[in-house]
């Protein structure tokens, strides 16, 4: 297996199955969808992929509808996209993925968490580059053989193609998302969910006390507010 699956494999950590934050964030991904594209999702390819989002993570049909509502609402404040690059402790790359509508406020709250955990906020470029920017896709496997995908979706962009407990996934580079998305959908294969990732190049082993060191910048990371994603270099293990 490719290095896709095991970045999979180790986020099925405490955090992967965290899903306390996953309304918020994916409140905030309807709001730049509608933005973005509008508010009808058979003309949005984003707001369309978000959606399937909510529903992989059970969000209430509802909860969706009143978003877009509330997202198509030109006086509402727009969010932006900022990428935030750095080093914890003991030379860990980290790449924190923020959706703000107050940058001055992000930024003063990312800055204080490094400076908290003695790790170094850094400017931009400097880590961004060590992690490959991937999309993916989650597909029902029922009826379906990994290989036989992969074989069907090399020519729109896939590079790897593999099987969990929960379906098929598909991966690919960053640009090849709208391809793979409208191959899928010309074939009739339902998307279960779909996404970004930052998949770390080169990952480095730490010991378990150094390993909490840098935890605790992740955790403060992870429970922003503004915070939708962050990614590392540490080498992750099944727990």
């Amino acid at each position: 297996m490719g290095r896709a699956f095991e970045f999979r494999k180790a986020r099925k950590m405490k955090r992967w199955s965290a899903m306390s934050k996953a309304f918020t964030r994916i409140g905030k991904d309807i709001v730049m969808a509608v933005k973005e594209g509008g508010p009808d999702p058979d003309a949005n390819s984003r707001l369309r992929a978000v959606i399937q989002n909510a529903k992989s993570v059970n969000m209430p049909k509802d909860n969706i509808e009143r978003a877009i509502k509330r997202a198509s609402d030109k006086s509402l404040g727009d969010y932006k996209e900022v990428l935030f690059e750095g080093y914890a402790p003991h030379g860990i790359a980290v790449l924190i993925e923020t959706a703000t509508d107050n940058n001055n406020r992000t930024v003063a709250n990312i800055r204080s968490y490094f400076n908290k955990c003695d790790g170094n906020l850094g400017t931009s470029g400097s880590v961004e580059f060590m992690f490959d920017h991937t999309c993916n896709f989650r597909i029902p496997a029922e009826n379906l053989d990994p290989e036989e995908v992969e074989l069907e979706f090399i020519d729109y962009g896939a590079e790897e193609v593999f099987e969990d407990e929960d379906g098929i996934l598909i991966y690919g580079p960053f640009e090849s998302f709208g391809a793979i998305q409208h191959a899928l959908e010309e074939k009739d294969i339902e998307i279960l969910s779909s996404g970004f990732e930052r998949i770390p190049q080169v990952t480095k082993p730490l010991s378990p006390e150094d390993a909490e060191d840098v935890e605790k910048l992740l955790e403060k990371l992870e429970e922003d507010d503004d915070v939708q994603n962050v990614y590392h270099s540490m080498e992750e293990t099944e727990d």
